[in-house]
């Protein structure tokens, strides 16, 4: 019902064809033309009668819209894995890093550069015993359930014969053989004579680490290429720092480059992780691209042209450079702290004992033995 106003008030009245079709035509070209479309398809539908034809069109269109979405949730669920994989690791690293990084910083201040020696393991202070030998622990069982992982190509859950599985469970295989070696050497009391063995198999980790990143079965090509190209430097310092701490027992520089390198490492594995296989953190101008074979599906980033290339690939650079700004910060700043803090501690014992009177004892002990020659 339509009313209109009139001098002598308000009347009501049904519309008549002629009205409706001249409503209709006017208001047609104010929507847009996707609201448009939508209507017509809504009244073509409605005002046709459910005959065979129509049953086709609309199963035609219903079903690459279900095989869409239901293609989207399989490999958003297989995304999941390979992000998991670079974040899980990635996360261990990073924690591992600082937790040596701190030690080490901190048994440099307490020992100064006369006392100190490298270690590739610290206790863990703790009310419990048992507790002591937790880093070795935690880095034997997370090395033997990543190499479960990879056997089993998670999420599949079955016996993978892919090459790069094998890859990757051959890296955590010597990370679990440095810890293995390393822990029973420590419960057997034979450690202090075996600690160059222990640096040896800890170079062999971040060597065996490089070498199957550099001859991967996989071809990391395009972005996903360059951002693998820059962890294998990462890989190299730590393989350097590494050797030169095994070497060098008692060089500070060469304990504090490996446990920085570890934490490099770690947080350039969690940036791969959002970089490459979330694709919301994606660069612009590129996306990810699912090649899906008989039981998995790998995923790589591609770029639409090649401005977009180097745009990504100079943003990934410039990632790697601020990650290694803060990670640079945050060792600086804990130097400061920690080597500060223990060397006005040693400034005032050093006080103490000046007007304490006890560096006098040795002296007057030597002039009563001169006394008695």
């Amino acid at each position: 019902m339509w009313r209109s106003k009139t001098w002598s008030g308000t009347r009501s009245f049904k519309p008549s064809p002629t009205h409706a079709r001249a409503e209709t035509s006017f208001r047609l070209p104010r929507m847009s033309s996707e609201w448009a479309k939508r209507s017509l398809v809504a009244l073509a539908v409605l005002s046709s009668s459910p005959s065979s034809t129509t049953w086709k069109t609309s199963l035609a269109v219903r079903i690459p819209i279900r095989r869409r979405v239901s293609s989207l949730r399989n490999s958003s669920r297989l995304l999941l894995p390979k992000n998991s994989g670079h974040l899980v690791p990635g996360l261990a690293l990073t924690l591992l890093g600082l937790w040596h990084t701190i030690n080490t910083i901190r048994a440099y201040a307490l020992k100064g550069s006369t006392n100190f020696t490298v270690k590739f393991w610290y206790p863990f202070n703790s009310p419990f015993p048992n507790l002591k030998y937790l880093e070795l622990i935690f880095i034997l069982f997370f090395s033997i359930f990543a190499i479960f992982m990879q056997v089993l190509d998670f999420p599949f859950i079955r016996l993978s014969f892919e090459l790069d599985n094998f890859e990757h469970a051959s890296m955590f295989l010597h990370l679990a053989i440095f810890a293995g070696f390393t822990l029973s050497a420590e419960l057997t009391h034979s450690l202090e004579g075996l600690s160059g063995v222990s640096g040896i198999l800890a170079a062999s980790v971040f060597g065996q680490e490089l070498f199957l990143l550099h001859f991967h079965s996989t071809d990391h090509v395009g972005l996903e290429g360059h951002y693998h190209w820059l962890l294998q430097l990462i890989v190299l310092v730590s393989l350097v720092a590494a050797l030169a701490a095994t070497s060098f027992p008692t060089s500070f520089p060469a304990a504090l480059v490996l446990s920085t390198a570890v934490v490099f490492q770690g947080c350039w594995f969690m940036n791969m992780g959002f970089m490459l296989w979330v694709p919301e953190f994606v660069p612009k101008g590129c996306k990810v691209q699912l090649t899906s074979s008989s039981d998995s599906m790998h995923g790589a980033v591609a770029c639409g042209s090649h401005d977009a290339d180097l745009r990504a690939r100079a943003l990934a650079n410039m990632q790697f450079s601020w990650i290694l700004s803060g990670i640079l910060m945050f060792v600086g700043s804990l130097c400061l702290k920690l080597v500060g803090k223990c060397s006005s501690k040693a400034g005032f014992i050093e006080y103490e004992q000046l007007h304490s009177g006890v560096p006098n004892v040795p002296i007057a002990i030597d002039g009563f033995k001169e006394a008695q020659t």
